[in-house]
Order: C-alpha cells, then sequence, then structure tokens
C-alpha cells in the first residue's frame, strides 16, 4: 500500500521522505495552490459571501503532478503546516485531489524529526473545517478591506497605494507614538550623586538623593541644587538602615513567537521577516553532519508555552551532566500560557535538546547558528533553578537629607550562568556594596548636581512594535513579521537606525483614515475582530455570520467616504534636500516612485530634471580617494562602497567614520556587531588587524 504525503515546503521533502519509510512518497504543494483572483474582489457578498477560488499562476504543472501521483497511490496524507493557513491549504489539495476531507486524511507534524513525523503518522484525523473557515473569514475580510478602501486612496493621494485590516491599524500605533513624540514638552528636573567609600581610600559606591525629613525631593533648577550641594559639602555622612535580602530570579519561558522575534532583534539586530526565515529553515531541515537531514526547531508560529515532557526529561539529563544536581529545580517548573492563546502547538524548542549549538555549527548558515543557539539557550535556560542575589538597600544620612543606595551579590548564578533575557530599557539594579552597619560613618569622595530633562516616549523598535501587536490584540503570531515587512515595503514607515517612523505618506494616509474609515485604523476594533476569528477557529461563531456582522456598518461608512470624494487631491509634503537642480538652480525634492525614493526638480513641468539619491557619508575611498556613498543589497541591507564604481570596486558592510588612520592617514571603518571596533581598511597598512 502506498501513501502519497503532501507538505507545504519543498525543503521539507527530503526529512520527511528519510523518517516516512519506503512505502511513501513525499511531494510538496509550494505554499498554497489555489487562491481568490488577483485582479478581482473574488468574493460574492449578496450570496453568502461566497468566495471564487482560482488556481495560482504558474502552479498548473505542479497540480497535474500531484493529480498523477494521488491517482497511482493508494491514499493521501495532507501534511501541511499545523495551523489555519495550514488548514486551508490541505482544504483546497482535498478538494483538487477529490480526498474526502471528512476521513482521516489530515496529519500534523510539529517538528521534522523521526519522533514527530511518527506521531503525525499515527494520528491521522479529518479536517478541522472550523480552522478552514477562519482562514476563510481572514482572507476575504481582507480582501474585502483592501479592493474597497484602496480605489479611494488612489483617488485622495496617489495611485498604487493600499489600505489593509491590520497593516493600517500597525501604521496607527507608529503615527500615534510619533504624535506623542511631538507633544511632548521636556522638563528640567536635577540630581544629586555622591561617591561614597568606608575609608579615605576604600572602594566607592555610588548613593543618590532621595529626599529629606518630609519626604521625596524634587529638584527642579540648578539654583535649588546648588543650594543643597552647598549644604552637603561638608556634612557628615552616616548609614542610617541597612535592609538585607534575598532575591530569586526566574528565568524567561522558552520562546513563542513574538517573543523570538523580539529577543531576536534586540540580540541579533535581527528584522522580524529575518527571524522568522531563519527560524523556517530550522524547522523544516538542514543536514546534519552525522545525523542527516532533521529539523532542529519544532513549529516556530506559536502562543503556547507548553512543552512535552520528553523534551523536559532530554534538557533535565543535560543540565544534570553538565552544571550538576544543584542546577535543576527542587520541582519542575510550567509557566502559565495566557488565556486568550490559541495554544494548538508547543512552544518554540530544539526539537534534540542533546544536540547542543556547538555540535551543529559546522552544519548551519551564521543565521540559522544565531538563531538556534538563542532557541537552545532559551529553553535549556527556562529548565534550571533560580539565580539567588543577596541583596542590601541602604539609607545614608547627611545634613538632613537622606541619600539611598542599592547593591546586590549573587549567592547562587542558576539560569544565568547560561542566559538572561535582554531588556529594552535596561534597570539601575545597582552592584556590590561594601559591609556596612548602621551608626557607620563615611566618607564623601565625590558630590555634584547633575542637570537632566525628562524625555519623551521613544520611537518604536521592530522588537517594541511586535511586542505592542501582542499586546493590543493586532494580528497573530503567523502576522507580525509580514506586517511589519508590508508597512515598509510600501513607504507607510521608514527605519531610521533601528527605530521605526512614519514616512509622510504614512501620516497623511492614516489621518484620512482616520477621518472616513475610524474603525479600520482604530486598534481595540482591529483587535476585536481577531478575537471574533478566534471564536470562528473554536466553533463559537458562523463565519459568514461574522463576515456579515463587519460589513454592514462598513458598507454604510464606505458610502460616505466615497461621498467626499469632490474635494481637491491631498498632497504628500515633499522633502527638500541640499542638491542643487543643475539646469534651473532649484533645491531639488525627494520623491518616490515605483523603483524606490530619487531626486526630482519642484520645477516640473518647466524643469523635468530627475536623479539618483545618492546617500554620502563621511570619509573618502581608501583604494582611489573617491566619496563613499550608502546604497542598498536585494535584500535590503545596506553596504558601502566608491562613489567611482565600476571604475573603482570597494565595497564594504562596514560603516566609515571621520576618524583617519594614524598610519597612513585613510578614511576609518567602523565593524558591525557588538564587539565591532574602529579598524583601517587599506591594504598593506598596519593598522589593519584583529578588529577587522
Amino acid at each position: 500500500m502506498t501513501t502519497l504525503i503532501i507538505v507545504e515546503s519543498p525543503s521539507k521533502v527530503k526529512t520527511v521522505q528519510k523518517y516516512s519509510g519506503e512505502n511513501y512518497r513525499v511531494m510538496a504543494s509550494a505554499g498554497h495552490i489555489r487562491d481568490l483572483p488577483k485582479t478581482l474582489l473574488g468574493v460574492d457578498i449578496e450570496h453568502g459571501f461566497k468566495p471564487r477560488y482560482v488556481d495560482i499562476p504558474g502552479k498548473s504543472a505542479l497540480i497535474r503532478q500531484l493529480k498523477a501521483a494521488a491517482a497511482d497511490c493508494d491514499r493521501v496524507l495532507l501534511a501541511t503546516d499545523p495551523d489555519r493557513e495550514g488548514e486551508a491549504i490541505a482544504w483546497h489539495l482535498a478538494q483538487i485531489l477529490d480526498v474526502d476531507g471528512e476521513q482521516p486524511c489530515r496529519i500534523a507534524i510539529t517538528e521534522i524529526t523521526k519522533t514527530g513525523v511518527t506521531q503525525g503518522l499515527s494520528n491521522p484525523h479529518p479536517l478541522d473545517m472550523n480552522l478552514v473557515n477562519a482562514q476563510q473569514a481572514r482572507r476575504i475580510l481582507d480582501r474585502i478591506v483592501g479592493y474597497k478602501i484602496s480605489p479611494f486612496l488612489w483617488k485622495k493621494i496617489r495611485k498604487g497605494l493600499s489600505a489593509g485590516r491590520v497593516q493600517s491599524a500597525a501604521v496607527r500605533i507608529v503615527v500615534d507614538r510619533e504624535e506623542e513624540i511631538r507633544a511632548f514638552v521636556s522638563e528640567e528636573y536635577w540630581t544629586i550623586d555622591a561617591a561614597l567609600s568606608v575609608t579615605a581610600k576604600g572602594k566607592r559606591f555610588p548613593a543618590k538623593l532621595h529626599g529629606d525629613a518630609s519626604g521625596k525631593l524634587s529638584v527642579t533648577n540648578a539654583d535649588q541644587s546648588d543650594e543643597i550641594l552647598t549644604r552637603l559639602q561638608n556634612a557628615t555622612y552616616t548609614v542610617q538602615s541597612v535592609k538585607r535580602g534575598t532575591r530569586r530570579l526566574q528565568p524567561a519561558p522558552p520562546f513563542i513567537t513574538s517573543t523570538l522575534q523580539q529577543e531576536a532583534n534586540r540580540r541579533l539586530g535581527f528584522a522580524a521577516r529575518r527571524t522568522m526565515q531563519a527560524a523556517q529553515e530550522l524547522y523544516e531541515g538542514v543536514e546534519v553532519e552525522g545525523i542527516g537531514a532533521t529539523g532542529l526547531i519544532t513549529y516556530m508560529r506559536t502562543d503556547s508555552l507548553r512543552i512535552s515532557e520528553e523534551a523536559r526529561a532530554a534538557g533535565n539529563t543535560y543540565i544534570k551532566e553538565t552544571y550538576g544536581d544543584s542546577y535543576l529545580p527542587e520541582k519542575p517548573r510550567y509557566f502559565k500560557t495566557k488565556a486568550s492563546a490559541q495554544d494548538a502547538h508547543e512552544a518554540i524548542r530544539p526539537s534534540m535538546p542533546s544536540l547542543t549549538p556547538d555540535r551543529v555549527k559546522s552544519s548551519l548558515t551564521p543565521d540559522q547558528y544565531k538563531l538556534y543557539k538563542l532557541i537552545w539557550e532559551r529553553f535549556i535556560a527556562s529548565l534550571m533553578a533560580n539565580c539567588v542575589q543577596d541583596t542590601c538597600q541602604v539609607e545614608i544620612e547627611a545634613a538632613g537629607y537622606i541619600f539611598k543606595s542599592s547593591g546586590y551579590t549573587v549567592r547562587f548564578d542558576g539560569f544565568t550562568t547560561l542566559y538572561s533575557e535582554a531588556k529594552d530599557e535596561q534597570d539601575e539594579d545597582g552592584s556590590a556594596l561594601p559591609p556596612l552597619e548602621e551608626g557607620q560613618t563615611l566618607v564623601l569622595r565625590d558630590l555634584a548636581g547633575n542637570q537632566h530633562f525628562t524625555q519623551p516616549p521613544a520611537r518604536y523598535t521592530e522588537a517594541t512594535l511586535v511586542k505592542a501587536f501582542e499586546e493590543k490584540g493586532i494580528g497573530r503570531p503567523s502576522t507580525y513579521a509580514p506586517t511589519i515587512s508590508t508597512i515598509l515595503s510600501r513607504e507607510y514607515i521608514e527605519r531610521e537606525g533601528k527605530s521605526l517612523k512614519p514616512t509622510a505618506l504614512g501620516e497623511i494616509t492614516t489621518q484620512l483614515m482616520k477621518e472616513q474609515f475610524p474603525n479600520i485604523v482604530d486598534v481595540q476594533f482591529t483587535a476585536q475582530m481577531e478575537e471574533g476569528l478566534d471564536n470562528v477557529e473554536n466553533g463559537e461563531i458562523d463565519w459568514v455570520a461574522e463576515l456579515e456582522k463587519f460589513y454592514g456598518d462598513f458598507k454604510e461608512t464606505l458610502r460616505t467616504a466615497e461621498a467626499s470624494l469632490t474635494g481637491e487631491r491631498i498632497k504628500i509634503p515633499e522633502v527638500e534636500s541640499d542638491v542643487i537642480c543643475e539646469n534651473c538652480g532649484r533645491k531639488m525634492v525627494i520623491k518616490s516612485g515605483r523603483f524606490g525614493k530619487f531626486l526630482a526638480c519642484p520645477g516640473y513641468p518647466d524643469c523635468k530634471n530627475t536623479k539618483q539619491l545618492v546617500e554620502v557619508t563621511k570619509g573618502l575611498c581608501p583604494k582611489c580617494g573617491g566619496t563613499i556613498v550608502a546604497k542598498k543589497s536585494k535584500s535590503n541591507r545596506k553596504f558601502f562602497g566608491c562613489s567611482n564604481y565600476p571604475k573603482c570596486d570597494f565595497v564594504t558592510w562596514n560603516e566609515p567614520v571621520s576618524d583617519v588612520c594614524p598610519t597612513c592617514g585613510k578614511t576609518m571603518f567602523r565593524k558591525k556587531g557588538k564587539n565591532g571596533g574602529v579598524f583601517c581598511a587599506t591594504e598593506g597598512c598596519t593598522q589593519k588587524g584583529e578588529s577587522q
């Protein structure tokens, strides 16, 4: 008896074939094989939102091959990804291949290992139509919003713009933060900082003015600061109280999709899309030296913190053998999954905890290795014992003022010997303090008043934006990375270093959407729609009824918006550059076209001069002395090259700096990464060394 197994990705075929055996034939659908037509709405709104599905262009030959293979085999098992999207692909395959979806034809492979494949083959089940209908409802919702609102934007702003149910709410989050930053009014404040020690030559420790006998003190200007400093300069500093305690730090749970994207962005500088690409490759399987093709992590689109007892036991064995019994907790630690989570899959973890990052490093690409190491360390650390710290909080009195200082020493490092979670904002926990006792007199080594200004909220990074999506209920784990990629590629937002900020186009579009389609850009409304889709998936709501509920109000909103189209088109503000048009002398402006940004003369149509937009950087080419310009690779990564290309072929990923080499006098470069340093790139220069 021969069985055809159809997986989603061609990358899985070899690995699944290896573990399934001779009586199985494995083929791939290469993602969706049917979808709504590109050039039409493809949804019969008046008759129950009936979708019109068509074969995806370019897939005809593959569909013929799948049909022929299905006819030659005794049965078909659909092993597409274990989520809504994968269930919908399986449903389309079942219809095309004439497979009865009510029979056990569907298998879920959550890890591409022998165990994962064997378990999947042992538990076939019928198609889950609730999952299919949830995917259909999402697809139809997004199609209606995109096809109905986008033409409105074309008429009011410019052709080619698009609106989306999730993307529009995502852009609004970034725009709202920018408006908060602009509206922020900075306020001055001062801190009084002392450096103290037990003896005149003893080790210093910091203390900060907290208040006086009446309570906490706020210092708001230089005069107030100077007055306090005068009183404190010759005062006696006495330890008023010492509070000692114990703090137990628990490890972070294993990754879910959102936390993986956040941590990879913080630690590795990976964009969400880059993270998910590497994770997909690790899940689908790689050739590991000495083992062969195998999947290294479990399914990477999940919101559950659950892990299998088999994986827990394997991780505990590694911890015991490597670190000893003391690094295992007294009883197993279980992390609680959020009530709103779908909990369909385990947390993201190594499929074989015994495969350490060093063991597989030679078999992985740099991105795969960095991400696998992150996932593996986070998982193993989540099983380890707490870190135990001895804490000390000290109050110090001087001239009626109270200073505070805190610190800690590590009694037992626990999980921190392997991994500690990165933070968006580092906490000031203090450091080790010397032995102190109440009534003890201290030596003042330094005293200063320091001026500060309150800061506006920070712009979002990819990490904090993903966190906002999760907290606000915008999208689901599988949509975070595509949403960010979409709003970046459509130039609604842009990167400035690691930060994300809205473009003029993003702000204008969001303002128009807020005026005409308030629900679409309302974060709470979008979150409620996600909850509705979850209810469809759980079988609690009929998917057509959910669409009807949305479309009733949307239709009226659309009619009102279309009636307002009589006004003038909204003009996007032009950004003026420093480049002078050589034809007419005007300052050229930055515009966007189908191939990206370019410079154009504002005197159009009298002057039609345009030119490539080039970012000139600091320093000169170490090869020919030409200017160095910033460019973008096909994968949108920034690199630097000589402006005299192709005559000069100098190119580097490292950013030029204003410093010159003390040996040869040529431009220096800063190496990327946390261990980067400044180095000379001139061939033969003695400054060129390990830092490069």
